[in-house]
């Protein structure tokens, strides 16, 4: 069974398949909504947080990556920057997991001079947030349909 809360944890870490799908599916499969949501929550802050203290030497390889690929902007980035100029960091924070995922709104805040503590701030509110909200709404969902009437 703790294999099944590594899987939890590993798939919360990894950019784009992160807490809006690991915490429905582990929850889903019959873990502990509580415990999903503690290692989903822990998984995802540690990689965001890797991506933020190595921010430097991460934006060098990606911009490196890049431009080996012939790519110029993405459309998440493009999407990305739209809400940045709307609503700031808060905004990208919050919106970024459930439209961007949280590992490009950290970087693409980073990169549009956000500091590393504003963004560690307000992606640690965001991804509590949205872990709260997942998980509650899952666990309540689920449990609505497995009722016995």
């Amino acid at each position: 069974m703790i294999y099944e809360y590594f899987l939890v944890f590993l798939g919360a870490a990894i950019p784009w398949f992160e807490i809006a799908l690991v915490i429905p599916l582990g929850i889903i499969w019959g873990l502990s909504p509580f415990w999903v949501m503690v290692v989903a929550f822990i998984g995802n802050m540690l990689t965001v947080l890797a991506l933020i203290i190595g921010f430097d030497r991460f934006q060098i390889w990606y911009n490196k990556r890049q431009e080996a690929k012939g790519k110029n902007v993405s459309k998440k980035s493009e999407r990305a920057k739209r809400i940045w100029n709307r609503y700031g960091l808060p905004g990208l924070a919050m919106l970024g997991p459930i439209l961007i995922g949280t590992h490009i709104a950290a970087f693409i805040g980073m990169t549009l001079g956000a500091t590393k503590k504003n963004t560690t701030l307000w992606l640690t509110i965001s991804i509590a947030v949205w872990t709260l909200a997942f998980g509650i709404l899952t666990a309540l969902g689920f449990d609505f349909f497995t009722r016995e009437i």
